[in-house]
């Protein structure tokens, strides 16, 4: 048996991973989308690294498209098995699926109109919306804790991950010559205490360990209440300098978040009365999804639910559409907060809000989750003075901020309380993935000091025999 690391090796996007047994069974975690590496993304975007046609077997961790993005292309280049996931997964894969293909097609369209003046050749979209159809038809859904039997000699079973809704690790249970090896795949670890969702859950040993290592070099404790954090940049931003606050943030996991600690503000009767825009269809298609599976909230969320039936909407709220509708915020002078994708303002409409606001001294940009160092979210963090925009520079006048303890991603006490279930001498090999390499060599060293001994961090498309 072996396993290779086809993506989210020593970087934080990609994710896929490969086993293959003696057989020649072969059984995909994860199939994602590179994103936040400029031109480098395409390129491996489009080149897997393995056949998908003699890819057996897909179990899906959870619905990011960093984790999910590339099944459409997996599908349309011959994979034609079943896709494990939790049922929550499997509804939010269906629209973040459908806007990727159609942002794939525009693409696609878009470039294309330049090339034909230039007479280049034309591009084809990465995939299309028939062909994300025609993944989401392969999806098989798998209740948390259910032993599923994939094979008669691999045994499946999903437990809560704790980092968005439907969120799992992986637990396989292969047979091979009459022995049994565990191999668990943190997916991504989530918060302890999360602001909405439950607690990840402790596991079986196992005798292999994917585990990510996104934040393994940091602790997010460093922040107040983030209420309080939101509070205070709102007021100083909006009422004292009379600008807006512009929030990149993920459509799905982040921008609940975002409004439910709003939501917790109103409840509290503290709320700045402010217009709050949503610029973002799918998160409002994201935050009906979440809506639909209460079982994931935590008791906090639970709690409210009994006196406020939409933890979600508060006064001020509005859930922007149209693309006329988000450009006429950029033409609006009153202080508000508007909440758009991506969060690593890579792409999406809040790209255009940044370069409309980026040069105003008055406005804030607020992140509030991790950035790849090379999206523009990631130099804005870094403190560059310029950015670049379009293809265009453009002045950092507005004030950068951020709300670090809001990450999904578990920091490093996170993590090592994750595999506080496990024995360490019984684990063979944890393996890190999902991480910057430099992250992964400080956390490496944590874990060897809690009696993991053997932690290896493997590169793009290593091969890795299980012994």
């Amino acid at each position: 048996m072996n396993i290779t690391f086809h993506g989210a090796a020593r970087n934080v996007t990609g994710s896929k991973h490969l086993i293959r047994l003696k057989d020649d069974t072969s059984i995909l975690l994860d199939c994602g989308m590179f994103q936040g590496m400029g031109d480098q993304s395409d390129n491996l975007n489009e080149h897997f690294g393995f056949n998908p046609k003699k890819v057996d077997h897909m179990v899906l961790s959870h619905a990011h498209i960093d984790h999910c993005g590339l099944i459409p292309r997996l599908v349309a280049e011959g994979f034609n098995g079943p896709i494990y996931c939790t049922p929550a997964t499997m509804d939010l894969a269906r629209i973040l699926l459908m806007d990727s293909a159609h942002i794939q097609m525009q693409d696609a369209e878009y470039s294309n109109k330049h090339r034909a003046r230039k007479g280049l050749p034309l591009l084809e979209p990465l995939y299309t919306d028939k062909e994300a159809m025609d993944a989401l038809r392969l999806f098989k859904l798998v209740e948390y804790n259910e032993e599923f039997e994939i094979t008669p000699h691999v045994k499946l079973k999903l437990t809560d991950a704790g980092h968005i809704l439907g969120s799992a690790a992986v637990h396989l249970a292969i047979t091979e010559d009459g022995k049994v090896t565990h191999i668990t795949f943190s997916g991504d670890v989530g918060r302890y205490d999360d602001m909405l969702l439950n607690d990840p859950q402790p596991f079986d040993q196992a005798d292999y360990v994917l585990l990510e290592s996104t934040y393994g070099d940091s602790l997010h404790k460093d922040q107040g209440p983030i209420e309080e954090a939101l509070l205070e940049i709102i007021k100083q931003t909006c009422e004292v300098k009379g600008g807006k606050v512009i929030i990149p943030a993920f459509s799905v996991g982040r921008t609940q978040e975002l409004l439910y600690a709003l939501n917790s503000l109103e409840l509290k009767g503290t709320l700045p009365d402010l217009h709050y825009y949503v610029d973002s269809p799918l998160s409002e298609k994201a935050t009906e999804v979440l809506m639909n599976h209460p079982e994931v909230y935590n008791k906090q969320v639970k709690a409210v639910l009994k006196v406020d039936a939409n933890p979600f909407g508060f006064k001020g709220l509005r859930f922007i559409q149209s693309t006329e509708e988000s450009k006429a915020l950029n033409d609006d002078p009153r202080p508000c907060v508007i909440i758009s994708s991506s969060g690593m303002a890579e792409a999406g409409r809040v790209k255009h809000h940044i370069k409309n606001n980026i040069n105003n001294n008055k406005n804030t940009i607020l992140m509030v989750g991790y950035c790849e160092p090379s999206s523009l979210g990631g130099h804005l963090l870094a403190g560059d003075h310029e950015v670049r925009i379009f293809g265009e520079m453009y002045q950092v006048n507005a004030e950068v901020r951020s709300i670090r303890s809001m990450s999904a991603h578990g920091d490093y006490d996170d993590l090592l309380h994750f595999l506080a279930c496990q024995d360490p001498a019984k684990v063979k090999e944890v393996f890190l993935v999902h991480g910057e390499y430099e992250v992964q060599q400080h956390f490496s060293s944590k874990l060897k000091d809690k009696g993991f001994t053997r932690v290896e961090i493997p590169y793009q498309h290593q091969k890795i025999e299980l012994k």
